[in-house]
């Protein structure tokens, strides 16, 4: 019928399954502190600019349980190593990166 797609013979890999654990999401940082929700956002958009996806899990009822960030498995040594050098370099380089983004203004 004119309805039904014609089979495309170029999506032969439609319908494959990856079985691997690399595409698994686990967890990088986990924080119940007062700031947890500011430090997880800032890590956040640490991995996203590196261009590892990541997943932020908030709290859900009352009293929240603590945020949590996850990353796909084949990426977690990455962001760990990120978040680290992040921790590391602390408010003085987020302070300078705020500068120089202010320059550019």
């Amino acid at each position: 019928m004119a309805q039904d797609p014609e089979p495309d013979e170029d999506r032969q890999d439609e319908g494959l399954i990856d079985p691997s654990h690399d595409l698994d999401m686990v967890a990088v940082f986990e924080s119940s502190t007062v700031d947890a929700e500011i430090e997880a956002d800032v890590i956040l958009g640490l991995l996203e600019t590196s261009g590892i996806p990541a997943t932020l899990v908030r709290p859900t009822g009352v009293p929240s349980l603590g945020y949590q960030l996850t990353v796909p498995r084949s990426r977690k040594d990455e962001a760990v190593r990120l978040i680290a050098e992040a921790q590391v370099s602390g408010p003085e380089a987020a302070a300078e990166a705020e500068a120089a983004s202010e320059e550019g203004v």
